[in-house]
Formats: C-alpha cells, structure tokens, sequence
C-alpha cells in the first residue's frame, strides 16, 4: 500500500509507454515486502529538468532507456568505470542526493548468454556499435574474443581501445563463419520482418541472441532455430540487466525467473 514511507524508483525515456520495467520491479517490490513502487516517466525533452526532478522528489533510482542513455551523462555526479569507459548509462542510483550513473546492459548480455552457453574465451560477433552494443561488446571483451560491425565503421572502431576489433557490416560472412557467438544488438527486427543476417550464414551449433525482445521471436531468431542454432531472445538480456538494476538498488538479487514470468503473461495479454 502507498504510503508516506513509498519509495520511487522509475524508468526515463521516449517513449516509454511501453516498457516491461515497471511490470518486472514492482513484482520484485512485492516480493522481497520492499515499500516501493516503479513508474514510467516518459520525458519528451529538457532531460536536465527529469535529473533534477530525481534529486529534488528524492525518488531512489531510475533506469534511463532511449534516446538518453549517453546524453544523461552530463547531469550526474559520478559514473561507474564501466559506464565511464564506454559512454553510456541506463541506471542512476541516488545516494543521499549523489546521482551515480551504471551500465547493466553489457552484464545483462553476459548472464544471458552464461544461462545457455560457455562464455568465456568464446568468438563473439556483435552486430551493432550503439549505446547496448557498446555496453555488451565492452563487457563481453572482458573474458571473450569480441568483433563488432557497424554500418558506420568509424563507430566500430572506436572500441579498439578496449581490444575490440570493428569492422564494417559488409564483413558480415566472414565473422559469422569465424564465431562461436552472434548476437544482434540493433533494433532491426523490432517492427518489420527483416534481419541483418541471411539464414543461409547460420549454421547448426551457433549461438544467435537478439536483444530485441517485441517481437519475442524475431526473424534472425527463427532463421536460427530453423538451421539448428542455440537461440536466445531479448527478454532474457532485459530481465538479467534490470536485476543488476534492482540489486543496485536495494541489495537483493533480483529473481529472473518471476521477471521473466511476468514479462511474457504481459506481453500475451497484450497480442
């Protein structure tokens, strides 16, 4: 029940109507008795106003979503080394009044992937060099064999700094063949039936993952399934990343099973 005690957390962006966040965080709030709720706040402009208005409402933490998750940087008052690194930040805590920024995308990425397949020393191809594509790729250089591809190559190549090889998008043949791991980390496939990979480059044993999760079940995921391939969708990187979030938060592990639960009996119900 709401009360003078509630805390608030939420998600900024536009648009944001139609996030999963809120669904999955109060669900944990619930069960973990947290007194706390999670709303959306679609912010249309002056992002500046939004990050005071966090300080100021002394809500406890929010998650930044598109098209602020590298613009948020500059109104806060420290970053994780993670998030320093690569640009980016998709969770703020707030301490005190101390805004801190985070990146769980790439760790999101990197559970998932561990849940189904061994991660480590892995060939990872990544298709994409924006905000999450630079996260995953970033967190994933840690322990595996990255190549990122970009249709802009400049963008690719700025993450050679981490040991990360960028290559153009039309290199794509010959990085599927060399990888153990493909992972689309581009919106293509979230409104239309396309895919940047043709199904005749994939092949029995690849590991393929898209981190787009509406459709849950993409073109590239069925491409996969159809030539034999291990795949995994994008639900599986959002629930991982917002436990990160939730465990930033208030110290508990969030349970992925419940967040993943509530997620697709929302997305059924909305077919």
């Amino acid at each position: 029940m709401i009360n003078g005690e509630t805390k608030i957390y939420g998600i900024i962006g536009n648009p944001v109507k139609h996030s999963l966040s809120p669904i999955m965080h109060n669900a944990l709030f619930k069960k973990f008795g947290i007194n706390a709720i999670y709303v959306p706040f679609e912010v249309k402009k002056d992002l500046k106003n939004a990050i005071n208005g966090v300080k100021a409402l002394d809500i406890q933490g929010v998650n930044v979503t598109m098209p602020y998750k590298e613009e948020v940087i500059k109104f806060l008052d420290e970053l994780s080394e993670d998030s320093q690194n690569i640009g980016s930040v998709n969770t703020v805590v707030n301490l005190e009044g101390k805004l801190v920024g985070y990146t769980t995308d790439g760790i999101g990425a990197r559970r998932a992937l561990e849940r189904f397949t061994q991660v480590d020393g892995a060939n990872i191809l990544i298709l994409g060099a924006g905000g999450a594509g630079k996260a995953i790729a970033y967190e994933l250089s840690k322990v595996a064999n990255v190549v990122v591809l970009n249709r802009t190559i400049e963008k690719a190549k700025r993450l050679e700094k981490f040991g990360i090889v960028g290559d153009s998008l039309e290199a794509l043949p010959y990085y599927v063949e060399w990888a153990d791991i493909l992972i689309n980390a581009t919106s293509v496939g979230m409104n239309e039936e396309k895919s940047l990979v043709p199904k005749n480059l994939l092949r029995p044993g690849l590991v393929v993952m898209d981190i787009v999760y509406k459709p849950l079940n993409t073109l590239l995921l069925r491409y996969a399934q159809e030539k034999g391939c291990i795949a995994i969708d994008g639900l599986w990187m959002l629930v991982y990343q917002g436990a990160e979030s939730f465990r930033l938060w208030t110290g508990e592990e969030g349970d992925v099973e419940l967040m993943r639960r509530v997620a697709l009996a929302w997305l059924r119900e909305r077919k």
